[in-house]
């Protein structure tokens, strides 16, 4: 047996758990299987007194006697025990006791098992989640073994499970036999993933310790080293991945030369009615010297809402045109490419250069008239949603992409205004971004991206505080809403929008507009709303509606992030549009958002030897060049891509 081998070959599976396992869990082959980590531990060393034993433990295993067994029809009446037919039974009952007191337990799934092992006198191992019902203290569903059977080790891994898991019998005590069974056949002809000089210097305990140890810990300190090895070991091989697929790119890649400034560049700058900021300079500078490179920019530029990165975006978009090329702006939604259409208008009144607003909506006529702005170079820059990157849509010269919120699109979308470039080379490319996540995890999250922050808000301009509110506080935060528009002030309540599933989405906005017209009624307060579906007077009525302080409430589809509880929400491939479209691999221990140590080492461990050996050539370096050649890290190759 390999890690190779597919997982219903795996002794106790057979074809009907393998199907489940995979519709399940994405368990595939026996190597899936024990890549599948323990999301916690229980400690099962300790028995506990039934009079000790408090309902808001999360587990408790108790040692008690089977006094009293019933069983009961759904309308609640108790069954005889003599020509009992078991599909009449609802549910069975049992009381047990130890010396200190009793506690009931309850089974409503395999009732008929149950009831032939829980005989009266005989002695089990109790072990779940205690709960009060009524006055007494009870158990549902706990496992029942044997004195001389039950798993007293110290720890006991808890796995990812689903119901349909559990009412095929794949329990978690399932689970771990399976697991003990692939380690017995796979770790004697296991082969190392990394190098062994990388463990020693890293100090990694070898792979199969860190397998055996992380299912089955003989001690805290032992499942300590092994989750260090298993998450310094995705997080390695992650960078390298990426910090090679980076080397290649820059030697590769030929970028558009920009080497001038550019007349509409110094027109916009010079008419500008406030000093930009000095990060925006910085930031500015940064980007300047890509374009001047040589080399094809990837950069990222992350500030908060309202830290000026539109102002950059233009900026950046009128060097393009200076040096003879053109520029296109891409914004998720069609109201935020509105928003930057009316923005990027009004900057550029003073350069001449012509703009142009390409949606789903805009008319033949309009998209016609486009298009041959585009063919001819009369229009310098386009701003617009996934229309952008339609075939036919054809530029004459494009230089530069900037790509706001990337995490919206996916990466099959942003490689077709990679091949838009101008005579076969690709533009440069400026992301942009408002999640306010560090500087290490935005370099994971976005590839190989470099990276630019605005970590400085123009003067005068507050900066947006936002918060994460749950569900139990919805009355609270109805009444600050309202004590906010008492004070003269405005609330913008924000519906995230996710392509995936379109219809849901519209059905929970309508559905939290209805909520929010019924909280704040007419004629004290006045709600907006603005979405996809509107036409473009519809949501222009709305939008000016709110900006000239007629409505007080705006509810939208627009996009806004918290990122720290974005990432323990949605998880870190999420934030790229779908679950796998962000990173080059799953991550099955390691977190983004709380291994930022791990990663940061991991980081730097990989460019050293990347420094070393770029094209991991080397012999001592065959390990890591083999893994990277798995399907798992190629399938997401960033190299020809933005």
């Amino acid at each position: 047996m390999t890690i190779e081998t597919a997982i219903q070959y795996l002794p106790g599976v057979g074809p009907k758990r393998a199907a489940l396992l995979e519709s399940e869990l994405g368990i595939v082959t026996v190597g899936d299987l024990l890549r599948l980590y323990p999301f916690r531990y229980i400690d099962r060393s300790s028995i506990v007194r039934i009079a000790d034993v408090q309902p808001d433990l999360a587990q408790v295993q108790v040692r008690a006697t089977v006094q009293k067994v019933r069983l009961y029809a759904k309308n609640g009446a108790e069954l005889p025990p003599d020509k009992l037919k078991y599909n009449l039974v609802s549910r069975l009952s049992a009381i047990v006791a130890d010396e200190s007191g009793e506690m009931e337990v309850v089974f409503f799934k395999g009732v008929k098992w149950m009831h032939s092992r829980l005989t009266p006198g005989a002695t089990f191992i109790f072990f779940g989640k205690p709960a009060i019902f009524g006055s007494h203290l009870n158990m549902v569903h706990p496992e029942v073994d044997a004195p001389d059977t039950a798993n007293t080790g110290v720890l006991t891994g808890i796995y990812p499970s689903t119901e349909k898991l559990k009412n095929a019998g794949i329990t978690g005590r399932t689970m771990l036999k399976l697991i003990g069974t692939a380690l017995e056949g796979v770790l004697p002809t296991l082969q190392e993933t990394l190098p062994d000089y990388v463990l020693k210097e890293k100090g990694l305990v070898p792979l199969t310790f860190a397998l055996r140890q992380i299912h089955f810990p003989v001690d805290q300190a032992a499942l300590g080293k092994a989750s260090y090895r298993l998450k310094f070991e995705e997080l390695f091989l992650l960078q390298l991945s990426l910090l090679k697929q980076k080397y290649i790119r820059s030697r590769n890649a030929v970028g558009l030369k920009m080497p001038a400034v550019g007349d509409a560049f110094n027109a916009c700058f010079n008419a500008l009615p406030y000093e930009l900021t000095n990060a925006q300079k910085r930031v500015i500078r940064e980007i300047r010297a890509d374009l001047m490179s040589g080399h094809q920019m990837n950069r990222l530029l992350q500030g908060d809402v309202g830290s000026g990165k539109t102002m950059v975006a233009v900026l950046s978009a009128l060097i393009a045109v200076g040096n003879g090329y053109q520029a296109c702006i891409m914004a998720p939604t069609e109201v935020l490419a509105q928003q930057h259409y009316a923005n990027v208008s009004k900057y550029l009144k003073p350069t001449g250069v012509r703009c142009a607003l390409l949606t789903g909506n805009t008319g033949v006529r309009e998209r016609r008239e486009i298009h041959a702005g585009l063919q001819d170079g009369s229009i310098g820059i386009l701003i617009g949603t996934h229309a952008l990157i339609e075939d036919t849509v054809q530029f004459r010269a494009l230089g530069l992409a900037v790509i706001d919120e990337q995490h919206r699109f996916g990466v099959e979308q942003r490689s077709r205004l990679w091949n838009k470039g101008w005579n076969s080379v690709p533009p440069h490319v400026l992301v942009m971004t408002a999640t306010p996540i560090p500087r290490t995890l935005a370099m994971t999250l976005y590839g190989d991206l470099d990276v630019s922050v605005i970590d400085e808000m123009p003067p005068g301009r507050k900066p947006v505080t936002t918060l994460c509110v749950g569900e139990g506080k919805r009355h609270a935060m109805h009444n600050f809403i309202r004590d906010e528009i008492a004070k003269g002030r405005q609330a913008f309540i924000v519906y995230p929008l996710i392509f995936e599933s379109e219809k849901l989405d519209y059905k929970n906005l309508e559905l939290g507009y209805e909520e929010i017209v019924k909280a704040f009624p007419l004629p004290d307060y006045k709600v907006a709303i603005v979405h996809g579906r509107q036409t473009p007077q519809e949501k222009a009525f709305n939008m000016d509606a709110f900006v000239a302080g007629r409505a007080h409430i705006l509810v939208s589809t627009t996009v806004i992030e918290l990122a720290e509880e974005d990432l323990k929400l949605r998880g870190p491939g999420d934030l790229e549009g779908t679950m796998q479209s962000g990173l080059p691999i799953s991550l099955n221990i390691a977190s983004l958002a709380k291994d930022g140590l791990i990663l940061n080492d991991a980081r730097a461990y990989a460019q050293h030897i990347l420094d070393q050996d770029p094209t991991l050539s080397e012999q001592k370096n065959a390990p890591l060049a083999q893994e990277l050649q798995r399907d798992k890290y190629l399938t997401k190759d960033y190299s020809q891509i933005s």
